[in-house]
């Protein structure tokens, strides 16, 4: 398993961070947070046509770049560090990522060449109001008539569910979880944004009456790659959430640097020097995780589902933890509106959760492990 990074993947992550330094300024992030999308098209295009991003995990055959996940890992990460709004991770990780493990060879050839330049925005539609990031919570019913497949249900919590222009959909027939795919506009399916906590990672809610939809590859046979999906997203995720983590760190430090008491700098106060202390190996801990996660992921490592669960418990622990110490080491100023802090907190809340929360991760470690 590779621990480091080549000279190239370096030289790539320079690259990117200039890029969203310059693309994704706070004062961005701002205004795209208060838009209903969320994210604007014209910089989406952009970003893809500049470095082609979505299409970095995807093969070659498809129409992508066909880099490995560790490459996809420090995109997010410099996106997490940015706090890029874009329907990335909806598209790219999730939908992109769905299809490539349950598709037919000539589904993928149809799917995933829009996506990969990015003309297509897609999500991944699982989760239900219940609440349950796994199968056992899915109750969307598929119910085959004449040939043709038609959809019954309720999905919540979907990433940028309100704007994608294609939803893959996990719903159970007769014979078991089925994917399928119905276009964003599809009749009977009924979309609305949710109030969320995090503006940066919009979220929604459709309802599926009677939806026709396409099965995507076999059906009664998405257990296995939908358990798969899922165990490359919290990998993906757990790298997304320490470049914010450590965006954090950097500005707490950076603050403690300036802010002077009693004559002197906060950052020389003893137990400001164990909190620092702390933050950073709190960060450090959880990369080493992430970049683990991301390394067995494209090397296809037998340990990949203990793996990713470990790094996503310990980034959310992490992220959390850091973006609690750096509104305290901010002060009163750090609880307010203009300071920019608490939209990094608000992402590290979320992205707790999303996806499963680190206790939740830590049992399907344990079970993985045989523990």
């Amino acid at each position: 398993m590779q621990f480091s990074f080549t000279s190239e993947q370096e030289e790539f992550r320079s690259i990117l961070r200039r890029f969203f330094e310059d693309k994704s300024p706070t004062t961005a992030v701002r205004r795209l947070m208060a838009t209903e999308n969320g994210w604007d098209r014209a910089a989406w295009q952009e970003l893809n046509q500049q470095l082609g991003l979505t299409a970095i995990h995807i093969p070659e055959a498809y129409g992508g770049q066909g880099f490995s996940f560790v490459e996809l890992g420090i995109v997010l990460e410099e996106m997490g560090r940015a706090l890029v709004c874009a329907p990335y991770f909806s598209s790219t990780v999730l939908a992109a990522t769905a299809i490539v493990n349950a598709g037919t060879e000539a589904q993928k050839r149809d799917l995933l060449p829009a996506i990969a330049d990015g003309s297509c925005i897609a999500t991944l539609a699982f989760t239900e109001p219940n609440g349950r990031w796994d199968a056992i919570g899915v109750e969307t019913t598929a119910v085959s008539e004449g040939g043709q497949y038609r959809l019954n249900g309720v999905k919540s919590y979907v990433l940028d569910g309100h704007t994608a222009d294609l939803i893959v959909v996990l719903a159970r027939g007769d014979k078991g979880l089925s994917f399928f795919t119905v276009p964003g506009d599809a009749p009977g399916l009924t979309r609305r944004a949710l109030k969320v906590m995090d503006p940066t990672r919009k979220q929604a809610r459709l309802e599926f009456a009677s939806v026709e939809a396409l099965l995507l590859g076999e059906e009664g046979g998405a257990a296995a790659p939908f358990e798969r999906t899922m165990i490359q997203a919290a990998a993906c995720l757990a790298n997304e959430m320490v470049g914010g983590a450590e965006r954090l760190r950097e500005s707490a430090l950076d603050y403690a640097n300036l802010r002077v008491q009693f004559g002197r700098s906060i950052a020389s106060f003893q137990s400001m020097k164990h909190k620092q202390a702390d933050m950073l190996v709190d960060v450090e801990l959880a990369k080493s995780a992430a970049y683990a996660a991301a390394s067995a992921a494209a090397e296809d490592d037998p340990d990949l589902p203990a793996i990713a669960s470990l790094a996503k418990a310990a980034a959310s622990e992490a992220y959390m933890q850091t973006a609690i110490s750096t509104i305290q080491i901010h002060g009163g100023i750090g609880f307010t509106w203009d300071n920019d802090t608490h939209l990094w907190f608000k992402r590290a809340k979320s992205s707790e959760v999303f996806l499963g929360d680190a206790t939740w991760h830590r049992e399907l470690m344990m079970r993985a492990w045989n523990v």
